[in-house]
C-alpha cells in the first residue's frame, strides 16, 4: 500500500502528513476547501489527529473484548477449530473490505461515507436510488450497532448479579434499565463533553491496549488448558447441521461482529485534519491492531474453555455469557471474575460512545443530503458544540426504543442487533463493486492520496467475496432445529425497514433525494 502522489487534487492540498499544528481549529484551511470541492460546507470542528481518531476506531470496534461477547455461536458450530479459524477468515476478510473502503475515504474525505461514494461511482442512470438505498441501510445499520452495545453492556452487568448473588431474581427489563444507564453515559460523553471527545478516545486506548494484558495473563495462567488437538483439529457440529461446512460458515456471525465498525472514522471525515490521509490510514491500522489482539484471545478461550461437557456447561451457563463461566473456573473467585468482567463492561460502554458518535454522524450526513424523513431538522448542527445535537437525540430514541424490545423478547431483540452484520455489510459492498466495475473498465477514478496500487483490484474482489458471503450467513439460524425461538428472524427485520424506506422513497424521497446535494 502506498501514497499516491500523482492523482487527484488532494495532493496538491496536502504538502506531506504532518502538515498542520497539533490542535489547531481547522475551519478555513485545506480540509475546508477539500470539502467545498465536494460540495459541502465546514460545519464542524476538526478536533481529531491520527492517534485520537486511531484511538477512537479501535476503542469503538473493541475486537478482543466482543470476542467474549459473541463466540457461543461459533462454538456451538465447530467448536474451537471453528471460533479460530473463523476469526483468521473474518480477519482477511475484513482487512480487504476495511482497505476497499479506505480508498474511498481517500477519495471523498466526507461523513456521508458509503452512500456517498456510490453516488460518485455509479452511473447517472441509477445512482440517485441506489445511492439512496445505500445511505437507507447504513444509517439502519448503525443504529442497531449502537444498541448492540448497549445490549451487551447490560446484559453483561446482569449476568454478573447473577453469579453474584443467587437469590437475584432475574427479569429482562432489568436489562433493559442497565442499558439505559449505559446509553446516558453515551449521551453525555457525546453532547456535555464533546469537545473532549478525542482526547477521551485517545485515554479509552490505554485502557483498551493494558485492558488486554489484564484479561489474557489471568485467564492463561490460571486456567486448565485442553490439548492443542481439540483446539485445532477437532471440529464438532453441537448445531446438528450435519455438514462441517454449513456450519463454520454459520459460525462466522461469531466472527464478524467483532470486526464491525472499521467505517467510523469515514462518519467522522468531517472532523479530521488532514482526513484524506488520516481516516484511511486509521482505517487499515485499526483492523491490524483490533485483529492482532482478537486473535491472541481466541486462541486463548479456545484452549481455556474446555471441550465436551465443560464447554457444555460454559454455553449454557445460568450467567448468560459462557466466558463468565470460564473466568469464575480460572479464579475459582467472585471477586477476581468480577473484576475481570467489569473491565470488559467498562470498555464496552465506552465502545458504545463511538458507536453513537457514529451513528449520529451518519444520520446527519444523509439527513443533509434529505435522504431521510424530517431532514431538514436532523441535519442541524449546534453553533456552540458544533455537533449535530439533534441527529444525536434522534439516535439516541431510535436505541432507546430498540432496548424496549428486550422487554417483550430477547429473540426479537437479537434479530434487530442482527441487523447490524446486514445493514453495515450491504452498505460496504454496494461501493466496492462500483469502484471494481470502474477498475474493469478502465474509466478514470479521482484517487486520493492513499491508494493500494496494484493490489486495489484484488484487494476489492476478496472484500466482495467475504460480504457476499457474510451477508447470506448473517440471516442464518444459530442451529437446528429452528423454532419460532430460535429462527434467526433478522432476515424479515431486515426486510421490513427496506420495505417501509421504499414506501418512503416512493412517497415522498424520489421528489427531494438528488444524491449528495451541493451547499456552496
Amino acid at each position: 500500500m502506498h501514497s499516491n502522489d500523482n492523482k487527484g487534487v488532494e495532493m496538491k492540498l496536502y504538502p506531506n502528513e504532518d502538515g498542520f499544528v497539533p490542535g489547531e481549529r481547522v475551519s478555513g484551511g485545506r480540509d475546508e476547501q477539500v470539502l467545498m470541492e465536494h460540495g459541502k460546507k465546514q460545519r464542524f470542528d476538526r478536533n481529531f489527529g491520527f492517534l485520537s481518531l486511531l484511538g477512537f476506531a479501535t476503542t469503538m470496534m473493541c475486537t478482543w473484548e466482543a470476542v467474549f461477547f459473541a463466540s457461543p455461536t461459533a462454538l456451538l458450530n465447530g467448536g474451537n477449530p471453528a471460533l479460530i479459524y473463523g476469526f483468521l477468515f473474518s480477519w482477511i476478510g475484513n482487512l480487504a473490505t476495511a482497505a476497499s473502503l479506505a480508498e474511498l475515504g481517500s477519495m471523498y474525505p466526507t461523513s456521508g461515507g458509503q452512500y456517498h461514494f456510490t453516488a460518485m461511482l455509479c452511473p447517472e442512470n441509477g445512482k440517485v436510488f441506489l445511492s439512496w438505498i445505500t445511505g437507507w441501510i447504513a444509517t439502519i445499520g448503525w443504529n442497531a450497532n449502537t444498541a448492540a452495545g448497549i445490549f451487551f453492556s447490560g446484559t453483561v452487568t446482569q449476568g454478573l448479579l447473577v453469579l453474584n448473588y443467587p437469590d437475584y431474581g432475574f427479569e429482562r427489563w432489568h436489562g433493559t434499565l442497565l442499558m439505559y444507564a449505559a446509553l446516558l453515559f453515551a449521551v453525555f460523553v457525546n453532547t456535555v463533553a464533546a469537545r473532549l471527545l478525542p482526547k477521551i478516545e485517545g485515554l479509552i486506548l490505554i485502557v483498551h491496549t493494558l485492558g488486554f494484558f489484564a484479561i489474557l495473563i489471568p485467564l492463561v495462567y490460571l486456567s486448565s488448558h485442553s490439548d492443542a488437538s481439540s483446539v485445532f483439529a477437532t471440529f464438532v457440529d453441537n448445531a446438528g447441521w450435519n455438514s462441517n461446512g454449513l456450519a463454520f460458515f454459520v459460525g462466522l456471525i461469531s466472527t464478524n461482529l467483532p470486526f464491525i465498525g472499521y467505517d467510523g472514522p469515514l462518519h467522522l471525515a468531517e472532523e479530521v485534519r488532514d482526513a484524506s490521509r488520516v481516516v484511511p490510514k486509521s482505517m487499515v491500522m485499526t483492523v491490524l491492531i483490533n485483529g492482532t489482539l482478537g486473535f491472541a484471545i481466541c486462541i486463548a478461550f479456545a484452549f481455556c474453555i474446555g471441550t465436551g461437557e465443560d464447554l457444555e456447561n460454559a454455553l449454557t451457563s445460568t450467567t448468560g455469557y459462557d466466558f463468565i463461566y470460564v473466568f469464575y473456573q480460572a479464579t475459582q473467585s467472585h471477586a477476581g471474575t468480577s473484576i475481570m468482567t467489569a473491565l470488559l463492561i467498562a470498555l464496552v460502554t465506552c465502545a458504545a460512545v463511538g458507536f453513537l458518535a457514529t451513528a449520529s454522524r451518519q444520520t446527519f450526513a444523509f439527513a443533509r443530503d434529505q435522504g431521510l424523513p424530517g431532514s431538514n431538522w436532523l441535519s442541524y448542527v449546534s453553533d456552540t458544540k458544533r455537533i449535530p445535537l439533534r441527529a444525536i437525540g434522534f439516535c439516541t430514541i431510535v436505541t432507546a426504543i430498540i432496548c424496549l424490545i428486550n422487554i417483550g423478547s430477547t429473540a426479537a431483540f437479537n434479530a434487530i442487533v442482527s441487523l447490524t452484520l446486514a445493514g453495515l455489510d450491504i452498505s460496504y459492498l454496494v461501493p466496492i463493486v462500483l469502484l471494481v466495475l470502474k477498475r474493469i473498465k478502465g474509466e478514470p477514478v479521482p484517487w486520493g492520496p492513499w491508494t493500494m496500487g496494484r493490489l486495489g483490484l484484488f484487494t476489492n474482489i476478496i472484500a466482495i467475496i467475504f460480504l457476499i458471503i457474510s451477508t447470506i450467513f448473517s440471516f442464518f439460524p444459530g442451529g437446528t432445529p429452528v423454532t419460532l425461538l430460535s429462527m434467526n428472524w433478522s432476515c424479515v427485520v431486515f426486510g421490513g425497514f427496506v420495505i417501509i424506506g421504499l414506501v418512503y422513497y416512493a412517497i415522498h424521497g424520489h421528489r427531494v433525494y438528488r444524491g449528495p446535494i451541493w451547499e456552496i
